[in-house]
């Protein structure tokens, strides 16, 4: 299954979803199947797994955590190819301060942002549909 590889047309159409709840990075040093069970998604990494939990399910395991998340799905299929949404969105969302840690899936590339700033976010990405892609300058990627 191929998904979209235009930016004119990922932006034009893009909808944004957000997930009920919070989420919360729980990192360890090893695989822990009690967090594995819990997680919403799982990195891999040189220093461990790094898990994405829903923060009730952390709090309710006396886990600790900083940042404190809400996650928006975005509703369009690119390509694993594709070249400029991640850039687009992390611009919309950075010309606002807004932290984001993007999560790419098969089917849809997941953000998770600032959840105090959850309603901003999903404004900021909203006027993307409404902003037309900016031209590459020569030269620049």
């Amino acid at each position: 299954m191929s998904g979209e590889t235009d930016l004119a047309a990922m932006l034009a159409t893009l909808q944004v979803q957000a997930r009920p709840d919070e989420y919360v990075f729980v990192a360890a040093p090893a695989p822990d199947p009690r967090l594995a069970a819990l997680a919403q998604a799982v990195v891999h990494e040189a220093e461990g797994p790094s898990y994405v939990l829903r923060r009730e399910d952390a709090d309710a395991l006396g886990l600790r955590y900083g940042f404190v998340a809400a996650w928006l799905t975005l509703g369009v299929h690119s390509a694993l190819e594709a070249v400029g949404l991640t850039a687009a969105v992390a611009r919309a969302l950075a010309e606002r301060a807004i932290p984001c840690n993007v999560l790419a899936g098969f089917h849809h590339d997941h953000l998770l942002v600032a959840a105090a700033r959850r309603d901003e976010a999903l404004a900021a990405l909203a006027a993307l549909r409404t902003t037309p892609a900016q031209p590459r300058q020569r030269g620049r990627a």
